[in-house]
């Protein structure tokens, strides 16, 4: 049945879509995003790597286990965040005081970043349409948020990212740092809610043709 279709739209990203995207890219057909890029952004290991190749900030992070961690820090340390390796957005995200939270972990490998004080920004993209937003720290992109102007060096950050992997929409979590006045990157995603967008352009037209436009020019090329 799913070779009835000529292209599929991968807005979730549970593997078992994942894996119904690939088996789908195997077979010519084509997914937009596409399913390397899509999966990069929900890995959090290879999304940073993707982050930093497209010359972003991005919080230091330590990995390990829960033995290992625990030895490596002292109180000092923290706040520290902890994140499952795969997932986006706030699903699984803790914040850790002291070494104690620690203890009442039961993963066998822990992915933790650096608490990064400062404010927090929800940044969307549609094609050159940019809308920010501050938000609580923590809170995912469903959570209450104000609106604030554009900013150039955001507006920067935003572009290089969507530039640098063709991206047609998606959404960084970014925070300021408080110390250094950096902008420091802590979540990318390929396609959000866009629950909170608010510009003139419509969100769901504005998506649904820039899918089309690459559609068919991912046609055209392959001819």
């Amino acid at each position: 049945m799913l070779f009835e279709n000529d292209f599929y739209i991968l807005k979730s990203k549970h593997l078992m879509y994942l894996y119904a995207g690939w088996f789908l890219e195997n077979n010519n057909i084509p997914v937009i995003p596409n399913t390397d890029i899509t999966y990069r952004n929900k890995h959090r290991i290879e999304a940073r790597y993707l982050l930093k190749d497209a010359g972003l900030n991005v919080p230091e992070v330590f990995m390990g286990s829960s033995k290992t961690v625990k030895n490596r820090f002292d109180d000092s340390d923290f706040p520290l965040i902890i994140k499952p390796v795969m997932g986006s957005g706030s699903r699984g995200v803790r914040l850790l005081d002291s070494s104690e939270d620690i203890n009442e972990i039961e993963d066998k490998i822990l992915y933790l970043e650096k608490f990064v004080f400062g404010k927090h920004f929800l940044a969307y993209f549609i094609g050159n349409e940019i809308c920010i937003y501050e938000k609580i720290p923590l809170k995912n992109e469903h959570a209450e948020v104000k609106q604030v102007n554009d900013t150039k060096d955001i507006r920067k950050v935003v572009s290089k990212w969507r530039d640098k992997y063709n991206l047609l929409f998606g959404h960084l979590d970014i925070i300021r740092e408080e110390d250094s006045n950096k902008l420091i990157i802590v979540d990318p995603g390929t396609f959000p809610e866009f629950s909170n967008w608010k510009s003139e352009i419509d969100p769901v037209k504005s998506i649904s043709n820039l899918i089309l436009e690459e559609y068919h020019l991912q046609n055209e090329t392959s001819k």
